[in-house]
């Protein structure tokens, strides 16, 4: 029977998080793609009827396999595993010793807040040592066919890293830190909690039983809250980080407050929420898939269920 403890900081735990957390974005990356195109097509024009590239999820990924190839649907994949195996390790491997922290020691009576609290804090932590991981993900997952006379912007993670410190210095690599920071707070304050409430839910009115069934379902009531919750802050994360500016100079939005009231204006309020069906789509597996193998692996490690 699992039975080791998750109130103390324990690196296996961190580990098992990290896996769980790179292979739902393996297995995502393609929606992750598309819906970081959608959010940046027609980026401020909406509102003067210019013609949208990809028009919608199926339509897009048509066009980018069309142009791009099948690959073109794993552009910043590398990116993204550096960001799982930082960000992702962080905020799930530190979520339960927080919440232990903060007085909870009975995982089928723990108060909601504590729960979001220990969330927000984990995710908080872990976005702003992960953003530059972050930042290239974005741009290589926006680089599309080039048309005529452009050059590529970044030709790999590395060309990436080197640019930006190039171009902005080595606080370039923090940009858009802060609604990176607010997204990662709204997420994880929602996802595993919500995974965490639902679950216990279910089981303290014996709705369920422990296995592969409950994590599913709860699994699927977190991805569908994460998506509603953080799909305008990620809009704005998405666009505040694909801005090209060379020594500081040529860029779009002042600050997210700035890009928010910019969207507002030119989009109307439905532009926050570009992307919004691959961006369910996106966390609903990942959601699954991520907490489904991290149950597995802690079983298989000796340590009890979340």
């Amino acid at each position: 029977m699992p039975s080791s403890s998750t109130s103390s900081f324990n690196p296996l735990l961190f580990a098992l998080a990290g896996c769980s957390n790179m292979s739902g974005a393996t297995v995502t990356n393609p929606i992750d793609v598309i819906k970081t195109r959608l959010q940046l097509d027609n980026e401020l024009t909406a509102k003067s009827g210019a013609a949208k590239k990809y028009q919608g999820l199926f339509r897009g990924t048509a066009r980018i396999v069309a142009e791009e190839g099948f690959l073109g649907l794993y552009k910043g994949w590398g990116a993204s595993m550096l960001r799982e195996g930082s960000y992702s390790t962080i905020r799930l491997g530190a979520y339960e010793p927080l919440k232990s922290k903060l007085g909870a020691t009975d995982p089928s009576h723990t108060p909601l807040w504590k729960k979001i609290t220990a969330g927000a804090t984990s995710g908080a932590v872990g976005s702003v040592i992960a953003n530059p991981t972050d930042l290239v993900k974005v741009r290589l997952q926006a680089q599309g066919k080039l048309e005529p006379g452009t050059e590529l912007r970044h030709s790999g993670v590395f060309s990436a890293f080197s640019d930006i410190i190039k171009h902005q210095g080595v606080r370039g690599l923090w940009t858009g830190c802060g609604p990176t920071v607010c997204r990662a707070m709204i997420l994880t304050a929602t996802q595993i909690p919500t995974y965490d409430h639902v679950k216990h839910t279910l089981l303290n009115h014996a709705i369920m039983e422990e296995g592969v069934p409950l994590h599913i379902v709860s699994s699927m009531a977190a991805g569908l809250m994460c998506a509603i919750t953080t799909s305008p802050v990620d809009t704005i994360k998405t666009r505040i980080m694909n801005q090209h500016m060379i020594d500081g100079v040529g860029a779009k939005y002042r600050s997210p407050v700035d890009a928010f009231f910019q969207c507002i204006r030119a989009e109307g309020l439905f532009g926050l929420y570009k992307g919004f069906f691959p961006n369910w789509l996106r966390l609903g597996p990942h959601t699954i898939i991520t907490f489904f193998i991290f149950e597995r692996l802690r079983s298989l490690a000796g340590i009890r269920p979340v």
